[in-house]
């Protein structure tokens, strides 16, 4: 069955906007409840995950980039981002049956509205305003302080891992062939680098590419890695990022030591940064827990490029949420026992480039033991 059949299948299968009486009997359509009135701000929030107000502010930022409501009947831009959300949100189509009033629409105008409002979403600008690394010292150094207020360790300006995002199979006339989307738990995904600051608010995101990419191999690629790498370039070397052992050590990247002595300034090093680095952890399970679409039980039944469309989408909204101290929601009764949030350790492979970065790498890293867990 082909991706595209197989993917109509599923939302008819699933839809909850239409209701079909008996055989031969008309369709039967809701009409669309007004939830910034008729919903309180709890459970507005709970159904779409931001508040009213900052919907509100999604709706007049992504205006610009969606078609404008050209009669009656059309569907109205607030109508399209509500329906996008709900669908970020739940990440199943069953979750809303005989329950979601607020879109009362077919299943191929919902499908509409998701690529619209993902689309725009994924506009330079609208993706730069909330989601940006550091790009001054004024914005570095309050980096730099939040980490400090919580561990008492200076230079942290964000943590780094990737986590894996369950897609459907793709075609093989893709940009990769099927198989590269394959990673080691055996699943189909796209391999996705986050950074965030010590509030768990995203910093970058990297959804570009298959399961089957080692996370060293994206940090290479990344825009990121060239903005440390010329920081410390040209003398500022009091920044760096925290990452796991897959991650080459570097001046700008400290990672865990390999086993050190018990109770020595190495494993005080490593107890250090295994707590302040398990920030992206906690970042990455806010991140799928509140838009349910990205877990992996969920599975985004998109080809790859949507898919990363989506992602990028939902770390938008992951930030709104943060901003605006939005309460990360409980579980929802048809998630498992043990969600899998799609991030493990990184196998060690040999980084190509060894030699003076790897040296200064290492000195820094005991320049930080020396300076702040040798007990005297």
């Amino acid at each position: 069955m082909a991706f595209q059949e197989f993917e109509q299948m599923m939302i008819l299968q699933q839809l909850e906007f239409v209701e079909l009486e008996a055989d031969n009997h008309p369709r039967r359509f809701y009409q669309a409840q007004n939830v910034f009135e008729e919903l309180s701000d709890k459970q507005f929030i709970k159904k779409f995950r931001l508040s009213k107000e900052l919907a509100g502010e999604l709706i007049e930022v992504l205006t610009p980039y969606m078609s404008e409501q050209t009669r009656k009947t059309s569907i109205s831009i607030e109508r399209k981002v509500l329906t996008a959300l709900r669908f970020f949100t739940s990440g199943s189509y069953q979750l809303d049956i005989g329950d979601n009033r607020s879109s009362g629409l077919s299943q191929a105008s919902v499908s509409r509205c998701i690529t619209e409002v993902t689309d725009a979403m994924n506009m330079s600008d609208v993706v730069k305003r909330y989601v940006h690394f550091p790009d001054s010292f004024e914005k570095l150094n309050t980096i730099r302080r939040g980490f400090y207020e919580k561990t008492g360790v200076p230079g942290v300006i964000g943590c780094i891992d990737c986590t894996h995002i369950a897609i459907f199979p793709p075609r093989s006339e893709g940009l990769y062939a099927e198989h590269i989307y394959v990673n080691r738990k055996g699943y189909h995904s796209i391999n996705t680098q986050l950074v965030c600051d010590s509030d768990t608010r995203i910093l970058n995101v990297n959804a570009n590419y298959p399961g089957s990419t080692h996370d060293s191999y994206i940090w290479r690629q990344s825009c990121v890695s060239t903005y440390m790498e010329n920081l410390h370039s040209n003398g500022h070397s009091s920044y760096f990022l925290l990452g796991d052992s897959g991650y080459p050590l570097r001046s700008w990247l400290l990672t865990p030591l390999s086993d050190p002595t018990p109770d020595s300034p190495d494993a005080r090093y490593n107890n250090w940064l295994t707590s302040t680095r398990s920030t992206i952890e906690r970042c990455n399970g806010i991140l799928k827990m509140r838009f349910r679409c990205l877990l992996k039980h969920r599975v985004l039944h998109y080809h790859p490029e949507r898919a990363s469309k989506i992602i990028i989408a939902c770390t938008i909204l992951h930030n709104m949420c943060i901003n605006d101290n939005i309460p990360v929601p409980i579980n929802e009764p048809d998630d498992p026992v043990n969600i899998d949030f799609g991030m493990y350790d990184a196998q060690i492979i040999p980084d190509p480039v060894v030699g003076q970065q790897l040296t200064i790498g290492r000195r820094m890293q005991q320049l930080v033991i020396r300076s702040y867990f040798t007990r005297r």
